[in-house]
């Protein structure tokens, strides 16, 4: 990767942040941009690199850090599409805008950056890799938005692989299943249901990969300007089998454990009195509480 700019979202923890300490320890220029300003600085002075404020579902926030990018280095030649979150609850109880921001940042944030980082991947022939889920392909209750937002994202970037193709511009979609981040930890720290479910399911669905495997692969696919990036890569089984997975047989087995779960997940859900996890930056102000069911809208990063 010696060379090479890379502008990676949601940088500032998790998966975007080993992503970039992996990139940069291979020879790349990383550009870190996201929602957490110390933690980016203190990443961006340990590595070297550049960073940005930047909240994915603002057009302008976005355009400001990429064209910082470019005016920092001249190019950019590829990106990871890293930033997500997950929000709690079901449809009938959560906090509905914790529902509809989960949409807004894992696949119209999505949409917002491709869009503003095309003009200078089509000028370096370059490569983008849209970070998706296994959810994509396998649903989850108490997941709904967050499977929609996925399920979405690997078809943006289906479609969007076709129509840059002709500029020699590569895409890729990354499906990882549970990786041990902030963002999984809270949801089984928050939702003991949800660590409980996990250990029902079957691996890979059941099982947690490690932050620094999922990286390596990441930075592998940007080497390689890969198609499919499966996280583990058994995922890759249940991507093949996608349609037994969602048949009505599979659901038959799902919805006799969720009588007993969901209730008690929501449960839980409202004892939080939040709509993401403690470690989730959202680039929202925090609002007042409101009425039942009744969340704190918190901040929240992937």
């Amino acid at each position: 990767m010696s060379g090479k700019v890379v502008f990676i979202t949601g940088a500032a923890r998790g998966i975007g942040e080993h992503t970039a300490r992996l990139a940069a320890a291979r020879g790349a220029t990383v550009v870190l941009a996201g929602l957490e300003p110390e933690r980016l600085a203190a990443l961006g002075a340990e590595l070297g690199a550049a960073w940005f404020a930047c909240d994915v579902t603002d057009q302008a926030s976005l355009a400001a850090a990429v064209e910082g990018a470019v005016a920092a280095h001249g190019r950019i030649d590829a990106v990871v599409a890293n930033a997500g979150v997950a929000s709690r609850g079901t449809v009938a109880t959560g906090d509905v805008e914790a529902l509809v921001r989960t949409v807004e940042v894992n696949l119209i944030g999505v949409m917002r950056t491709a869009a503003a980082v095309l003009p200078h991947l089509i000028a370096a022939r370059g490569y983008l890799l849209i970070v998706a889920s296994a959810a994509s392909f396998a649903a989850l209750p108490g997941m709904a938005p967050y499977c929609a937002s996925k399920a979405g994202v690997e078809h943006f970037g289906n479609a969007l692989r076709l129509e840059v193709a002709h500029h020699g511009v590569r895409v890729g979609t990354a499906h990882p299943s549970w990786i041990d981040t902030d963002l999984v930890r809270d949801a089984q720290d928050d939702m003991p249901t949800f660590r409980e479910t996990l250990r029902k399911l079957p691996p890979p669905l059941g099982s947690t990969t490690s932050v620094e495997r999922c990286a390596a692969a990441f930075v592998t696919a940007v080497e390689r300007r890969r198609r499919k990036v499966f996280v583990p890569r058994s995922v890759a089984a249940v991507y093949w089998l996608r349609t037994f997975v969602n048949s009505r047989l599979s659901e038959r087995v799902i919805e006799r454990q969720a009588r007993t779960s969901v209730p008690a997940m929501e449960e839980q859900v409202r004892s939080l009195r939040r709509g993401f996890g403690a470690h989730t930056a959202t680039g929202l102000p925090a609002a007042a509480e409101p009425s039942a069911p009744g969340f704190i809208a918190d901040r929240y990063t992937r």
